[in-house]
């Protein structure tokens, strides 16, 4: 098949490439730094020429509500777009278990206005929602960090490693649209600052975590909200397991 990847270069989108060129499919890499800018739709219909299944996988660094709907908005009518005049017959959208149950959040805000135009588009689809990925608790704590001091929230999360979100949406875009898929997560809940912990030591880094809701994630996202549905998909890469594969960073 000949699969269209937007988000190429980065994390998910780069892993998913992977997968998808090692099974054999041809793969048309969709990166602004490749020439093709999802925001003005720019090169957009050049690549997605004979593309089969589009999988979205981009992503924005966190702003405000307003510019992250407006971003992801245009990037995601663009692609509906373009993927209609090329015939594409298949539309995967990386999603978020839980943004519909969380308020306040910009980018849990711009991934419901993804979700709502690929439901409402021109194009069969499957929006696929996973749970945080194995490296967010450090991800967030970089966000914060100043001068060895980070807050982070302590959300409870069932947390996925990158690696099999990549297998999952490589499977998914070979396959058939299916609507909504259920839940993705990975077998075990975590507590975020537990992680963050692990994940630093094990990076051989010395940050002090300060639990807090006042932070970048607030009081809605306590409790089980984060979780997924009892009918969830669970992958198979536990925490611990992808706890093993990091090392430590240079000049940490």
């Amino acid at each position: 098949m000949r699969i269209a990847v937007a988000g190429a270069t980065g994390n998910i989108g780069a892993l998913t490439v992977a997968v998808l060129e090692r099974d054999g499919h041809e793969v048309v890499r969709i990166s602004r730094s490749l020439g093709v800018d999802l925001r003005t739709g720019e090169g957009l219909d050049k690549a997605l020429a004979g593309v089969d299944t589009v999988v979205d996988a981009i992503n924005m660094t966190a702003s405000d509500e307003a510019t992250t709907v407006e971003y992801f908005g245009a990037t995601t009518r663009n692609l509906l777009a373009a993927g209609e005049r090329a015939g594409v017959r298949h539309h995967v959208l990386l999603s978020i278990v839980g943004i519909h149950g969380v308020d306040g959040n910009a980018h849990y805000a711009g991934k419901r206005e993804q979700e709502r135009l690929v439901e409402a588009g021109p194009l069969p689809w499957t929006i696929v929602p996973f749970t945080q990925f194995h490296d967010f608790a450090a991800m967030v704590t970089g966000w914060t960090e100043q001068d060895g001091v980070a807050t982070i929230a302590p959300l409870l999360v069932q947390p996925i490693a990158p690696s099999d979100v990549a297998e999952i949406l490589a499977e998914v875009a070979t396959g058939e649209p299916q609507g909504r898929h259920v839940d993705v997560a990975g077998p075990e809940p975590h507590d975020l600052v537990d992680m963050a912990r692990r994940t630093n030591q094990a990076r051989g880094r010395e940050v002090k975590l300060v639990p807090t809701w006042s932070g970048v994630f607030g009081p809605s996202m306590a409790g089980e909200v984060l979780l997924p549905g009892k009918d969830a998909r669970v992958a198979p890469t536990t925490f611990d397991e992808w706890l093993r594969t990091q090392e430590p960073i240079a000049g940490a």
